[in-house]
């Protein structure tokens, strides 16, 4: 099952992101292994209501259009811009970095929706429990793909 709060789901999550190693190489983009571990760890922190972003008047005209992109089935285009407070810069280190993004996603199953604590996203607007689901999930699975986990 594809959800990040259904117990298998998780688990076929974590069990990609525990293949990657820190030599792995992207398929796409710029960022290292490193930096895509800590980039996925943002918008959970968002979820988890403890990284606040200021919607700007990008999200005020597009934030919507690009939520239903976002929770459509399609999949997530590569190389798509995303929010400066997102962008990892330097070399994070692998382990701690790859140990904290399971931490955040083992909290998704162990506390269920619970967990979410910020019902409004800064840029998509309102977001059901469903909606923060499915694009977590959406999310995490599209940069394991880039890194070809």
């Amino acid at each position: 099952m594809n959800s990040i709060f259904h117990p298998e789901g998780n688990k076929k999550l974590i069990e990609r992101i525990e293949t990657l190693t820190p030599i792995t190489h992207n398929e796409w983009g710029t960022m290292n292994v490193s930096q895509m571990l800590v980039h996925c760890q943002m918008p959970i922190k968002v979820a988890f209501g403890e990284l606040k972003i200021k919607a700007g008047l990008i999200a005020i005209f597009f934030g919507k259009l690009a939520k239903r992109n976002l929770t459509s089935k399609n999949p997530i285009k590569k190389n798509l811009p995303t929010a400066k407070e997102f962008v990892v810069k330097g070399h994070p280190d692998f382990e701690q970095s790859k140990a904290d993004l399971v931490s955040m996603i083992t909290r998704f199953a162990h506390e269920g929706p619970s967990v979410i604590k910020n019902t409004k996203h800064p840029f998509f607007g309102h977001l059901t429990t469903e909606e923060w689901d499915y694009m977590q999930w959406k999310h995490l699975d599209h940069h394991l793909k880039q890194f070809g986990a």
